[in-house]
C-alpha cells in the first residue's frame, strides 16, 4: 500500500456504495485525526480504537441520510508523488460550502474553515463531498 489515507478513502467510499453499517480501516494517528475532522463535520459516525498493537484498527460507523450515504465522493488531493500546498488565501469553499477540504497545518490537521477563519495555509490532504 503505497497511500494510506487514500486507501482509507476508498474503503469509505466502497463500504458506502454496498450500505455497509461500519468499515474497519488499519490505525495510524494520521487516519484517526482525520476521521475526528469527518466526524466532527457529520459526514460518519463515531469512531472508535480496537484492537492490540500489532492489529490495532479503527472502527468507523457509517452515516447515511435515507438511502443515500453522507459521503457522495471523496478526492485525494496531495499525493506522495505530488505535494499540492495552499496558503490561506488560496482556500476557497468545496462545492458551495456543502464539502470539506482537509489541510495538514503546522497546527494540526483542520478542515479549510478552520484554517481560513486562523489564516494558516499547508498541505491540502482530501477534499469531502
Amino acid at each position: 500500500m503505497v497511500d494510506p489515507i487514500a486507501d482509507m478513502l476508498i474503503r469509505i467510499k466502497n463500504a458506502q456504495a454496498v450500505k455497509q453499517p461500519e468499515v474497519r480501516i488499519p490505525f495510524s494517528r494520521i487516519k484517526f485525526d482525520l476521521l475526528q475532522i469527518l466526524n466532527k463535520e457529520s459526514f460518519v459516525g463515531k469512531i472508535e480504537k480496537k484492537g492490540k498493537e500489532p492489529h490495532k484498527h479503527i472502527r468507523v460507523s457509517l452515516k447515511y441520510e435515507g438511502s443515500l450515504p453522507a459521503i457522495s465522493d471523496a478526492k485525494r488531493i496531495s499525493k506522495p508523488s505530488q505535494r499540492v500546498y495552499a496558503g490561506y488565501q488560496d482556500i476557497k469553499p468545496v462545492k458551495q460550502g456543502y464539502g470539506l477540504r482537509i489541510i495538514s497545518t503546522s497546527k494540526g490537521l483542520m478542515s479549510d474553515k478552520e484554517a481560513r477563519k486562523q489564516k494558516i495555509g499547508g498541505e491540502v490532504l482530501c477534499e469531502v463531498w
